[in-house]
């Protein structure tokens, strides 16, 4: 299949971002960039971007509801960071390109309502709640495991609550 000038471009980006950080130097990148602009298939892509630091995508909203669905691309790592609101997040429909991602869960006051694929496995066991409770409620015969959720961080007046699709 081949690759779009947006997955392109994006691949551009996050070279520039690892050197930007110190994570290549000007010759490392030079190849690197040649390789993801020729590149005519996604495992070309992939050694261009080989070996870098993975990325953390942070969510912040200080007042207000941080929701995503539909077709959105999950990054490996994710960040909610918030005063009041909270979270909605639906993976059910999403853009999941890892066997397993981490979500970490920064809410002062606010929950969580987390939607997973059915064939997906979680844990939740580094929430530190202060005021609130998390549940989940796990399908009937799933099936094995295609994603592997790790939900970690802290909820200080709020609820966290797992669903599957």
């Amino acid at each position: 299949m081949p690759l779009s000038e947006a997955e392109r471009d994006q691949a551009v980006q996050r070279l520039q971002h690892a050197y930007a950080e110190g994570h290549l130097d000007s010759a490392e990148m030079e190849v690197r960039l040649e390789q993801a602009l020729t590149a005519r298939s996604p495992s070309t892509l992939a050694t261009a971007l080989a070996e870098l630091p993975d990325e953390r995508v942070e969510l912040v909203s200080t007042g207000g509801r941080i929701r995503r669905s539909g077709a959105w691309r999950v990054p490996r790592s994710l960040r909610i960071i918030g005063e009041y609101g909270g979270a909605n997040l639906d993976l059910s429909a999403a853009d999941i390109r890892h066997a397993a991602i981490e979500i970490d869960i920064q809410l002062a006051y606010g929950s969580v309502l987390l939607t997973l694929p059915k064939r997906a496995s979680v844990d939740y066991d580094r929430v530190r709640l202060t005021w609130g409770s998390a549940t989940h409620r796990p399908p009937r015969n799933p099936g094995p495991s295609t994603l592997h959720v790790q939900v970690s961080g802290e909820l200080g007046y709020g609820r966290l609550k797992i669903r599957h699709r």
